[in-house]
């Protein structure tokens, strides 16, 4: 054929493509569908996570009624709360109607072209170039409008001075996809903290800590341990999976910020109050079990934290305001939200500081009516704290091994470990270099530790000697952030002490105690002042 052969123009066919399959699988639940499941699974965790506590901790039943009512205010606290559980009925039903509806329109087109189907076709033949000519007009013209119209809203800006149309509604460019914190595994935990403190339960948010990195609350790996039914997990994503599996325990410090602002928003918005912290057996914890300390220690820490107005409440906001002497004065202090616990430790620490030092400097009392004297020494003291340090180690390794096993045991199972992955010959003691390393034996190591841990030893002496410092005297602040490494031993053993114990970081203890003695040493003056009037 030649090059101006003219072609036939070819028609087009009435003829729908094949549409692609999709490849997704029909089990797994997306959108508000998925995200429903996902608050299930949550309520579900929650409820086993009370039934364990209420064994483990011989709550009341009524706590199980408590945390229910917090977790319905704390979904609807939410700020995309998830949808009631008829909506994905009504989704499924409504799409049941649309195919019902769309497949009787078919049916009738379809009879009505049995009937008629040649003149159809005939009329589709010859109308075909008209209609598409039609539609590309069309398309024109609509493309025009909206340039047209655009132009006018750049002309309009223009002419305006400084205004700017307001900006649509709708997601910020830079939020992340996915679960918030607040809708995250860590919120049933905050869930059981609000639960605990509305009943008073003395509960600290190390408590909880404790028990899900030892695997007796439900919490960490839920897919893996078979804590969900298999009819539930058969319709979770991979995101939603992972969302449901925290790789490792909450930290107080974000225990506490979820736990505070469920509170603050509960009294807000239901007003619903969270009774104050039940203080007295927290501190006596914290004084007997965090620094191995005598009632005399519990008296004079209460004392301060009363002269030093710390908030008792789970939110800062919810406690009374101070009281006004000045008009300029603030009716709060500044770094009042954290974790009683960790308020009630940091002045616990500033007690040890006025009374010992901490800064390698001998004190003394002069007076044998020094409170001073109802303290042990400095270093059986220091001595008592690294003592405690040693019993938790050893009692987290045994709280690890739940095998009744002998030291005889253990030892043969050391010794034939390193003769398999190392190769050690026969694994006698003198070839143990492997284990004496990484693996040494602590004499007392697996001794339970007696009494209620305070330090026993002997008191403060009383010591009159010219230029001898006594209690309170040569008062030392050190910063929060320790960058040059000015911290004696002796503060740094106590500082990190209370740290581990409380589960923040050496760091921010040391903030908090740093701006409770900045808070002190404004209240002294006026103090002064008071006593002088």
């Amino acid at each position: 054929m030649g090059h101006h052969t003219l072609w036939k123009r070819t028609m087009k066919s009435g003829r729908k493509k094949k549409e692609a399959e999709s490849k997704a699988n029909p089990l797994l639940y997306h959108g508000a569908r998925g995200r429903y499941l996902y608050f299930e699974c949550l309520q579900l965790m929650l409820q086993k996570q009370v039934a364990v506590l209420m064994k483990l901790w011989a709550l009341p039943q009524e706590f199980e009624i408590v945390c229910r009512d917090i977790w319905a205010l704390h979904l609807e606290l939410l700020p995309d709360p998830p949808t009631a559980e008829p909506y994905r009925f009504a989704q499924e039903l409504r799409d049941d109607e649309d195919d019902n509806g769309g497949g009787s329109e078919k049916t009738n087109a379809g009879m009505k072209g049995e009937e008629s189907g040649d003149e159809i076709e005939s009329e589709d033949e010859s109308h075909s170039d008209e209609e598409d000519e039609q539609e590309e007009k069309s398309r024109d013209e609509e493309l025009e409008a909206l340039l047209r119209a655009n132009s006018d809203l750049e002309d309009s800006s223009d002419d305006e001075d400084g205004e700017k149309p307001p900006k649509p509604a709708g997601r910020m460019p830079g939020r992340r996809r996915g679960y918030q914190v607040y809708e995250s595994p860590e919120s049933t935990i905050a869930v059981l903290i609000v639960g605990c403190w509305t009943l008073r339960i003395p509960v600290l948010c190390r408590d909880f800590t404790r028990v899900i990195e030892s695997y007796k609350l439900p919490y960490l790996d839920p897919i893996q341990r078979q804590l969900l039914p298999k009819s539930m997990v058969v319709h979770l994503t991979k995101h939603t999976v992972q969302a449901l599996s925290p790789y490792h325990a909450p930290s107080t410090q974000v225990l506490y910020r979820l736990s505070s602002r469920l509170s603050k928003m509960m009294y807000t918005s239901f007003g619903s109050f969270t009774p104050e912290a039940n203080a007295a057996p927290i501190l006596w914890r914290v004084v007997s079990q965090g620094l191995g300390g005598t009632p005399m220690l519990y008296r004079l820490t209460k004392r301060l934290g009363q002269i030093l107005s710390l908030p008792l409440t789970l939110h800062h906001t919810l406690a009374p305001a101070l009281e006004k002497r000045r008009t300029y004065k603030p009716e709060r202090h500044v770094y009042d939200n954290v974790a009683p616990e960790v308020s009630l430790m940091a002045v616990a620490i500033i007690v040890l500081k006025m009374v010992y030092g901490l800064d390698g400097r001998p004190r003394r009392p002069r007076d044998g009516s020094d409170v001073a004297c109802g303290l042990v020494r400095a270093d059986e003291f220091l001595t008592g704290l690294e003592n405690l340090e040693k019993e938790e180690e050893g009692q987290e390794l045994n709280s690890r091994i739940d095998v009744d096993v002998s030291i005889e045991m253990m030892d043969a199972y050391f010794d034939f470990s390193e003769r398999v992955l190392i190769g050690n010959g026969d694994g006698g003691r003198e070839r143990n270099v492997v284990l004496e390393r990484f693996f040494p034996v602590v004499p007392g190591m697996t001794e339970q530790r007696a009494g209620g841990g305070m330090v026993s030893g002997q008191r403060e002496g009383v010591v009159d000697v010219e230029g001898a410092m006594g209690p309170g005297e040569g008062y030392r602040m050190y910063r929060g952030h320790d960058v040059g490494g000015t911290m004696g031993r002796e503060w740094a053993a106590v500082v990190g002490r209370g740290a581990r114990w409380t589960g923040v970081g050496v760091e921010a203890m040391s903030a908090v105690v740093e701006s409770y003695e900045r808070r002190l040493a404004r209240w002294r003056p006026r103090a002064a002042d008071v006593i002088a009037s």
